[in-house]
């Protein structure tokens, strides 16, 4: 490599400060250059896959699933793109998208699109950042325009994702609300948030093997689900399975709104308040559901045990505009999760891959597994130290 010298030398010392300065400007989510384009690119690619255009057809499915995606995303690691990988070097293919509590991630070609216009039109945005705004804008879709929130751009891709961490750091179907609540005190949120958050359950479907325990009569018969509720949902989902080979193949809406009228009816859902013709529209609707006991996830009945969780349900039953405000401040607290200190981080070229190369790859898969052994004997030390004392 030729050395500079003279007028246009550049000391080493100083070039290695400006690029550090420049990169951590960056992850601190300072603007970076193009900001107005690449959300410009965002928003159209988003809001033309769920409505469609005169050439594109519209899926109404893809804005609860970039909602649900960004959850998962920062819910693990932090908001680093880590749900969107493929493979790992560390953890080959058992990543985030294919842990058990995953079931139903969508999304990732939608992502894998915004991708390549941006890098197309040469715009360098990390993978995490294009699914925090595409999540974003996917509520502003859903809503009307009525949660609009502000994300910043600066989260780098990561390159571990693991489907084992994804299942113990997610919350399940079937969380207390003592889990639920500690699961978010861990990542500095709290209840008001989780309170907020549960109404993108307004939105999308569930998978019946998430909801199968809610259909035993004990359930009802414990007014842990409303029974004319459950009944109509065993009766339709005998219908569903006269189609489909599994329980786990059925899925219902989430939204007792979004289900046909006759399922309203059978259920004795009462609708004041609630546009019942907004079907699929991320509103306070959700909160109406859960109040009257209509809702598919153990889960989000757990909200009701909770005094001051319960409280908060019917004021957002109560308040539209508060919910819109309050849910776009919890999203924009949960785009805002960082990965732990001392993460790789890269700008990935393909989001559902790293940029290892073979030798690096292979350098840091071994660190890996140096590491879990080392977690692993360290836990063994203790285990004994502690039975011998």
């Amino acid at each position: 490599m030729a050395k500079l010298s003279g007028a246009g030398a550049v000391a080493p010392s100083l070039l290695l400060c400006c690029c550090c300065c420049v990169l951590i400007a960056v992850l601190a989510g300072q603007p970076a250059a193009g900001d107005d384009a690449f959300e410009r690119t965002v928003f159209e690619m988003v809001n033309v896959a769920i409505r469609g255009n005169a050439t594109v057809q519209g899926d109404p499915r893809v804005g609860p699933a970039l909602i649900r995606l960004l959850f998962h995303d920062c819910w693990v690691n932090g908001c680093d793109g880590s749900v969107l990988l493929d493979k790992t070097p560390a953890d080959g293919a058992r990543t985030e998208k294919t842990a058990a509590r995953s079931i139903g991630l969508g999304g990732f070609d939608l992502i894998d699109a915004i991708k390549a216009r941006l890098a197309a039109a040469g715009g360098g945005a990390s993978c995490a950042d294009i699914l925090a705004f595409a999540a974003r804008d996917a509520a502003t879709v859903l809503s009307g325009g009525r949660i609009r929130y502000a994300v910043r751009r600066g989260r780098g891709d990561g390159v571990a994702s693991s489907a084992e961490a994804a299942d113990a750091a997610l919350p399940g179907p079937v969380s207390s609300f003592a889990e639920l609540e500690e699961s978010f005190a861990a990542r500095g949120l709290g209840k008001g948030d989780l309170a907020a958050l549960s109404g993108a359950h307004a939105v999308g479907a569930c998978h019946g093997s998430s909801f199968a325990d809610r259909l035993r009569p004990s359930v009802a018969a414990a007014y842990q689900i409303n029974g004319t509720y459950q009944l109509a949902l065993v009766a339709r989902q005998k219908l569903l399975l006269l189609q489909n080979a599994s329980d786990s193949a059925t899925t219902m809406m989430n939204n007792v709104r979004d289900m046909d009228p006759a399922f309203r009816a059978a259920s004795s859902y009462s609708g004041v308040g609630v546009d019942t013709a907004a079907a699929g529209a991320l509103d306070n609707s959700y909160y109406t559901a859960n109040l009257q006991n209509m809702v598919l996830l153990k889960s989000d009945w757990e909200l009701t045990q909770d005094e001051d969780t319960l409280a908060r349900l019917v004021a957002y039953r109560d308040d539209a505009a508060r919910w819109n405000k309050d849910f776009g401040e919890a999203m924009e607290r949960l785009s805002s999760l960082r990965p732990p200190v001392g993460a790789r981080l890269e700008i990935r070229k393909t989001c559902r891959l790293t940029n290892l190369s073979p030798g690096r790859a292979v350098v840091h898969a071994l660190k890996s597994f140096l590491r879990r052994r080392y977690d692993q004997i360290s836990g063994l030390l203790k285990y004994f130290n502690a039975g011998l004392m």
